[in-house]
């Protein structure tokens, strides 16, 4: 019976291209697959599951689009619920595997896993009476969500103990905020932190901004837009109003189908157009975050620092199939005011062996904003300031994706009732050495890129029969780099230590604690309030008379 439905619905599927050029083809393709499918369910050796075969089938298929345009099952709904409000009912917390548990790596403040007593370390071990020792973090998330008000019980190990603690929990609609901090950088310069594009974020950004000018004296604003990888157009579109006028074009969306191509225009009186703004971008600010980015750029309203953004101009709509299940499918690029769309891939084009490239500089196009700038097409936004990305050393990166930082900083919240506020809080050398202590502890050691091309060139040696010649030389100088190794602990200090610090405010403040403590050390953030501070400099960005190296 389920087989015969499935075929009524790939059947009823081919009516919709009713009006398409390629109907035949898709009817002709259609027919070819269901009958496949009933052949193999009557002959094949051992019994079919036709709904996996078609849901690979169907996945192999969109794969060949793009990336944006994608099946989701009636058991994916809640995380596509999650993609498109920013909410789910859960516990709160995100988590992460470490050897055979899956650890709490950070609760979120003010959500049943904080309220509850959970900490981050704790080794998750049983939910709901059955065992997560070896299950994926994947698996322990499936058992965690479920429909807001519902009991869950979950038996952790704390950090460092082997005692067994249950807790009682009773899920919630976890929603997270679009704003996870707003305030005053400096005397005189707000700031903004937007994490997504979900509904109300608009009204959201706002209300911080009408809060943060009625209550100092503001003079700039910082929109930090970096790690935003997008959501919903409409929300870009309102947030551009708060600083535009009514009835400008932010972005146009053009598509195959008439619905599809449309122009979105600022609808309310703005609250400020005349206030100096920066926006701040990097290589993982993408879709609605590129459009609020460009388009304030387009229209000279802002200035753009950081680094060129991901570039995803493409338009997805989320339309029903049947037995509850939905496809997210790309519908339309977007242009935004200067009519340049920023998508930076074209999967529409494929070389002859199906791969896909980023479309190449020399293939840019040149657009003007409102005022004259040179802006360019095809490869996301090029900021007017650009800044290096932040480059960890090779230990820095092994001490926090090999969790000696995680664990340190268990280790001193354990010891530690409180701290400082997240302003203040440092670490004292004797923090740092007692951290030291503790890595040795636990025998870290890391593989440097220097190791690896000396291992390189020991097999190359090896093979060419020159290893005999110079293995003394090629061990002299693995030894040397041994020596040199156990002073990066000290020579890169003071990355290290931010990470730590980080680490450590989050287990007394959250999120937010973060946010307020990273700032304090942000180059990006320094340099948007020096340029905001220099009325003469930031006009001179929007006139076009500024010059930056970000693009010739």
């Amino acid at each position: 019976m389920k087989l015969k439905f499935l075929l009524i619905g790939l059947l009823f599927s081919s009516l919709i291209f009713a009006q398409n050029n390629n109907n035949f083809e898709v009817s002709k393709n259609l027919e070819i697959y269901g009958d496949i499918m009933r052949k193999l369910n009557l002959q094949y050796a051992d019994d079919i599951k036709p709904g996996d075969l078609t849901k690979t089938a169907i996945d192999a298929m969109l794969n060949q689009l793009d990336p944006y345009t994608v099946y989701v099952p009636e058991s994916q709904l809640e995380d596509l619920d999650l993609m498109t409000r920013g909410e789910y009912g859960g516990i709160g917390a995100l988590i992460q595997k470490q050897g055979d548990y899956v650890v709490i790596s950070e609760p979120y403040e003010d959500f049943p896993a904080q309220k509850s007593g959970l900490r981050a370390g704790d080794r998750i071990v049983e939910i709901d009476g059955e065992t997560t020792v070896g299950k994926t973090s994947s698996q322990v998330s499936e058992k965690l969500k479920g429909v807001p008000g519902s009991k869950i019980e979950i038996v952790v190990m704390p950090f460092n103990d082997s005692i067994r603690k249950m807790h009682e929990l009773v899920r919630e609609k976890i929603k997270f905020p679009n704003i996870p901090y707003s305030g005053m950088v400096s005397e005189n310069i707000a700031y903004i932190n937007l994490s997504q594009f979900n509904p109300k974020s608009a009204a959201d950004v706002k209300n911080a901004f009408l809060d943060l000018r009625n209550n100092n004296n503001v003079t700039g604003l910082i929109i930090d837009l970096r790690n935003n990888g997008g959501g919903l157009l409409n929300e870009a579109v309102d947030i551009v109003n708060i600083f535009v006028p009514k009835g400008q074009t932010v972005v146009t969306t053009k598509g195959k189908l008439k619905e599809s191509t449309m122009i979105h225009k600022t609808k309310n009186a703005p609250v400020d157009t005349k206030i100096p703004v920066v926006v701040l971008v990097n290589e993982n600010t993408a879709s609605a975050s590129e459009i609020v980015s460009g388009s304030l750029q387009d229209l000279d309203r802002a200035v753009i620092i950081g680094q060129k953004t991901y570039g995803k101009g493409l338009v997805q709509n989320i339309l029903p199939l049947p037995y509850n299940s939905k496809i997210k499918i790309t519908v339309a690029k977007y242009y935004i005011p200067s009519g340049r769309c920023i998508q930076a891939i074209d999967y529409f084009n494929r070389d002859k062996n199906g791969s896909i490239e980023k479309i190449p500089d020399s293939l840019l196009s040149v657009f003007k904003t409102k005022g004259g700038r040179k802006v360019f097409d095809g490869a996301g936004i090029f900021p007017d300031i650009s800044i290096d990305p932040i480059r960890f050393s090779q230990i820095s990166a092994d001490l926090y994706t090999g969790n000696y930082i995680f664990k340190f900083a268990n280790e001193y919240f354990s010891k530690h009732d409180s701290i400082a506020s997240p302003i203040d809080f440092e670490i004292e050398d004797t923090t740092y050495e007692s951290f030291k202590k503790s890595v040795e502890k636990m025998d870290f050691d890391y593989l440097t890129e220097t190791e690896s091309l000396l291992d390189r060139l020991g097999k190359s040696a090896e093979r060419e029969h020159y290893l005999e010649a110079i293995s003394n030389d090629i061990e002299e100088l693995k030894n040397s780099i041994k020596t040199e190794k156990k002073k990066d602990i000290d020579k890169f200090r003071n990355e290290i230590e931010e990470m730590l610090k980080i680490e450590i405010i989050s287990r007394y403040y959250y999120q937010k604690g973060k946010i307020v403590a990273s700032l304090k050390t942000d180059e990006e953030i320094e340099k948007a309030v020096e340029l905001l501070n220099d009325n003469d400099l930031y006009k001179s960005i929007l006139k076009g008379s500024y010059k930056d190296n970000t693009k010739d």
